[in-house]
C-alpha cells in the first residue's frame, strides 16, 4: 500500500470520527477537498491537546486547592482535640468538686440527713401513690411539690414537708367526696374540656350524657397531656342507669362504684355485645338459625292472627242464620242448603266433605311450623360438631398454650347450640297456638256439622 494511500485511509477514518464528533458542524464549514479535511483534524488535534492542557492545569489547582483545605481541617481538629481535653480536665475537677462538696454537705447534715432521706423516700412513694389516683384527674398538679422533693439532693423546706402531709389529708379528704369539675377527654370533641362526675377514687364520668371514662396516670414530672378518655365499650344495665341517676339527679342515689380504680371496667371492653355474641360469633350456621327463627317466628305470628280472625268469623256465623262463604262454618252451611233435601246420611257425608275440604286451609302452615321448630337444635349441633372440630384443627397447629387461638371454635361451638335452643323454644310455642287455634275451629265446625245433621233428622221425621 503506498503512503498516498495510506494517508488518506488515515484522513478518511479521521473524517469519519470527525463527523460523529462534530455533527452540529454548520454548513458554511463543510468539508468539500482532503487538504480541508486534513487541516480540520490538525485543528482539532490542536483544540483537544489544549482542552487537555487547560483540565490538567485545573486539576493540579484543585489538588493544591484540596491540599490547603485538608492542612486546615487538620488544624481545626487538632485545635478541637486541644479544647476537648480542657473541658474533660475541667469536667474532672468539677466533679472533684462536687464529690467534695456533696461530703461536706452529708458532714454537715449529720443526723438530719437521714431524716430528710427518709422524707425523699416517702414523698417519692406517696407521688407514685396520688399519680395512680383517680382524684389526680381533677387536681393535676398536686403531685408536682412531691416530685421536687423526691428529687432534690438539697434539704427540704419547711413549706415542702408541710406539702406532703398537706397533700395527704386532700386525698383522704377527697376520696369520700361526688364531685363535679371540668376536665378534657381525649377522644370527645378532640380533647376539648367536659364537665365530669367523679365518685370517690372509683369511679368517673361525663355529667352530661353519663359515659364513663378510663384514667392513665402522668408518665413524667409536670405532665400535663390528658389523663382521660371515654371507654371504648360503655357498661349497659343498672351500672348505666346507676351513672345517670348521679349525673342528673339530686338528693340520696346509688353511685358505680368500681373497687378496683377502673380494671373493672375496661374489662367491659372484652365482654361481646348481643350483635357480637350471637351474630359474629355463631358464624355463618348461627346467622342461618337466627335468619330462619325470625322468618318462622312471624310466620308463626301472622297465622296466630289468620286463625284468630277465622275463629272470630265462624263465633259470629254461628249466631246468624243466613250462610256466607266468607268463613269456613259458612261453607259448610251451604254445602247443607245444597244437599237438604237428601236423606241425613247423604247430608251428613256432605258436611264431612265440606270439612275435609276446610281442614287443609286452617292447618296451613302448621308443618312448616312444625319442621322449623325440629331442626333449629340440629343445625345448633351441626354448629357445634363445626366448632369442635376448628377447636381441636387449632390445638393440632398451635397446641394449647394459647386458649385464645381456641376461642373462636368454642364460641361457634357453644353459640350455635344456644341459638338452636333460642330458635326451637318460640317454634315450638307458636306452633302449639296456632294448632290449638285451628283444633278450636275444627271442633266448632264438626259440633255444627253434627247439629245440622240432628236438625235435619227430626225436620225429616215429622214430615
Amino acid at each position: 500500500m503506498s503512503k498516498t494511500m495510506k494517508i488518506f485511509t488515515k484522513a478518511t477514518v479521521a473524517a469519519l470520527g470527525a463527523a460523529v464528533l462534530f455533527s452540529a458542524t454548520p454548513v458554511t464549514a463543510q468539508i468539500s477537498s482532503i487538504p480541508d479535511l486534513f487541516n480540520k483534524v490538525r485543528q482539532d488535534a490542536a483544540k483537544t491537546e489544549q482542552e487537555n492542557q487547560q483540565r490538567e492545569a485545573e486539576f493540579r489547582a484543585r489538588a493544591n486547592e484540596q491540599q490547603a483545605l485538608l492542612s486546615t481541617a487538620r488544624g481545626e481538629l487538632a485545635t478541637l482535640e486541644r479544647q476537648a481535653q480542657q473541658v474533660e480536665n475541667s469536667f474532672a475537677a468539677n466533679r472533684r468538686e462536687i464529690d467534695q462538696l456533696e461530703g461536706e454537705l452529708r458532714a454537715a447534715q449529720g443526723d438530719f440527713g437521714e431524716v430528710f432521706g427518709l422524707a425523699r423516700s416517702k414523698a417519692g412513694e406517696f407521688k407514685a401513690l396520688l399519680d395512680s389516683s383517680l382524684i389526680t384527674s381533677q387536681y393535676p398538679t398536686r403531685t408536682t411539690v412531691l416530685g421536687e422533693v423526691a428529687n432534690s439532693k438539697a434539704l427540704p423546706g419547711s413549706n415542702e414537708l408541710n406539702a406532703i402531709w398537706q397533700t395527704m389529708l386532700q386525698e383522704i379528704k377527697a376520696q369520700r367526696q361526688v364531685a363535679t369539675y371540668d376536665a378534657p377527654v381525649a377522644n370527645v370533641n378532640d380533647g376539648a374540656t367536659q364537665s365530669v362526675t367523679r365518685v370517690g377514687p372509683f369511679a368517673v364520668f361525663t355529667a352530661n350524657s353519663a359515659e364513663f371514662l378510663g384514667y392513665t396516670a402522668p408518665t413524667a414530672e409536670g405532665n400535663s397531656d390528658i389523663l382521660l378518655a371515654k371507654l371504648p365499650k360503655q357498661p349497659a344495665g343498672q351500672i348505666a342507669s346507676a351513672a345517670k341517676n348521679v349525673a342528673n339527679g339530686s338528693g340520696l342515689v346509688y353511685a358505680p362504684i368500681d373497687p378496683t380504680r377502673g380494671e373493672l371496667l375496661k374489662s367491659f371492653e372484652r365482654v361481646p355485645s348481643f350483635k357480637e355474641r350471637h351474630w359474629i360469633q355463631g358464624g355463618p350456621i348461627g346467622k342461618f338459625i337466627i335468619i330462619m327463627a325470625a322468618l318462622g317466628s312471624l310466620f308463626g305470628i301472622f297465622n296466630i292472627i289468620r286463625l284468630f280472625l277465622v275463629k272470630m268469623a265462624v263465633g259470629g256465623q254461628k249466631r246468624k242464620a243466613q250462610a256466607s262463604k266468607s268463613n269456613p262454618l259458612g261453607r259448610v252451611m251451604m254445602a247443607y242448603e245444597g244437599a237438604q233435601n237428601k236423606d241425613a246420611e247423604t247430608v251428613e257425608l256432605k258436611l264431612d266433605e265440606a270439612i275435609l275440604k276446610e281442614s287443609p286451609k286452617l292447618e296451613t302452615g302448621l308443618n312448616m311450623l312444625k319442621l322449623m321448630a325440629a331442626i333449629a337444635p340440629l343445625f345448633g349441633l351441626l354448629g357445634t360438631v363445626v366448632g369442635m372440630i376448628q377447636t381441636f384443627q387449632a390445638m393440632m397447629i398451635y397446641g394449647t398454650g394459647d386458649p385464645q387461638l381456641m376461642a373462636g371454635g368454642i364460641s361457634v361451638a357453644l353459640v350455635t347450640t344456644m341459638l338452636g335452643l333460642y330458635a326451637a323454644i318460640p317454634l315450638l310455642i307458636l306452633h302449639s297456638f296456632c294448632s290449638s287455634i285451628a283444633r278450636s275451629v275444627q271442633g266448632t265446625l264438626e259440633e255444627q256439622s253434627a247439629g245440622i245433621v240432628a236438625r235435619h233428622v227430626e225436620t225429616r221425621g215429622s214430615v
